[in-house]
């Protein structure tokens, strides 16, 4: 293992971050991973579950079973860990600029698809290894303005060229659950059914530019262009992990949990184990699209009391919570108006109008635009 600092803040900084990333196995012998947790720095099951993958990869290793290399940040965001308001830890938004640390990831196409042309061919290896260069020297131009700026910088430097990008998250309350482009489906299928997940949510576009997307949507807004007179295959596998809700952090889980992602790397042939394929558990749910998933909305302000538990398959008009006016003790019920399960509600149990109050994953596609929550 080799760990390696990467420093983010600029001259004359009032404060000073840098990030830490760990590097196992060997570039350039295989497949490449990059595994990070917790890049809303207040979601903190996924820096857990990397301390049990640092410890199983360190021994993987030493043993010579790993394949090709994996690089591991179990902390992705100084930044947001040092961000705290009146003693609670704030860590999903940049206090200096209220972005959203997972949103405005520089979409490297936009240069890619300029600078490829007239220089793929009909070798979908060798268009695979160009697009990565391209991809690099397209992240290496990006001039950034703020030390957040910098940070995505950096995590991009080290995911873009992967072969599997895993991105560690938490809801605030949930199930299991995983984001993916909709050209992975068959790729992210056992990682689902390893996890236990209850919703793999696909989108060609998420919109607002998150993480995972910046690595994958690449691939296939290639193919798109080049309207398929080249083969380029979708070649970053890049999924967003949910790992349940905020308060879920034991060892028991995070060690479940790292056991499953190291599963699903054998799976593909960068970790060597024999058994890997045997006795697949079978999946929890299929795959539903991201614009089929209902949020619930609370219509006014009120006591939270929900009478349906996370992970409950669920029929329009089914209720999940009565929302109490404590004043008047008007009881307002909140029903579903999909069919779909439970996946994630609010960890709170006073809350605003308009505030989000639950999500429920729908297999029929309705909504477009931005589809993910702020």
């Amino acid at each position: 293992m080799q760990a390696q600092k990467h420093p983010l803040s600029g001259l004359h900084s009032a404060n000073t971050f840098e990030l830490t990333s760990f590097h196992f196995g060997t570039p350039g012998a295989g497949k490449k991973v990059y595994i990070q947790a917790s890049l809303h720095a207040d979601e903190v099951p996924g820096m857990l579950v990397a301390q049990f993958l640092r410890k199983q990869l360190t021994a993987l290793e030493q043993a010579g079973r790993i394949t090709g290399e994996i690089i591991l940040v179990p902390a992705a965001n100084p930044i947001g860990l040092a961000q705290a308001i009146q003693g609670a830890a704030f860590g999903r938004f940049d206090l200096t600029t209220g972005i959203n640390f997972n949103r405005n990831y520089k979409h490297v196409f936009d240069d890619v698809k300029v600078s490829l042309d007239g220089q793929l061919g009909q070798d979908a290896q060798q268009n695979v290894r160009l697009i990565r260069e391209h991809a690099r020297a397209s992240i290496a131009t990006w001039q950034p303005k703020t030390d957040a700026e910098t940070l995505k910088k950096v995590l991009m430097t080290l995911a873009v060229d992967a072969d599997i990008v895993l991105d560690l998250h938490c809801d605030n309350e949930a199930v299991m659950h995983l984001y993916a482009g909709t050209p992975l489906a068959d790729a992210v299928a056992p990682l689902s059914a390893l996890l236990g997940a209850h919703a793999l949510l696909l989108a060609l576009e998420a919109g607002g530019e998150p993480f995972d997307e910046a690595c994958s949507r690449l691939w296939w807004d290639l193919d798109n262009h080049f309207k398929g007179s080249v083969p380029i295959p979708p070649a970053c596998v890049a999924v967003t992990v949910e790992l349940r809700g905020e308060a879920e952090v034991s060892y028991d889980l995070a060690e479940r949990d790292a056991n499953a992602l190291l599963r699903y790397l054998a799976l593909n042939g960068v970790l060597t184990d024999d058994d890997a394929a045997a006795d697949l558990p079978a999946p929890l749910c299929a795959a539903t699209p991201l614009e089929g998933v209902e949020p619930l909305y609370a219509p006014h302000h009120g006591v939270l009391v929900y009478t349906r538990d996370l992970g409950a398959q669920l029929q329009p008009g089914d209720a999940i919570a009565d929302l109490i006016d404590p004043v008047s003790g008007i009881t307002t019920v909140l029903r579903a108006s999909v069919a779909g399960v439970f996946f994630a509600r609010s960890a709170h149990r006073h809350v605003l109008r308009g505030m989000n109050v639950g999500k429920v994953a729908g297999a029929t596609a309705f909504r477009a635009g931005d589809l993910l929550s702020q």
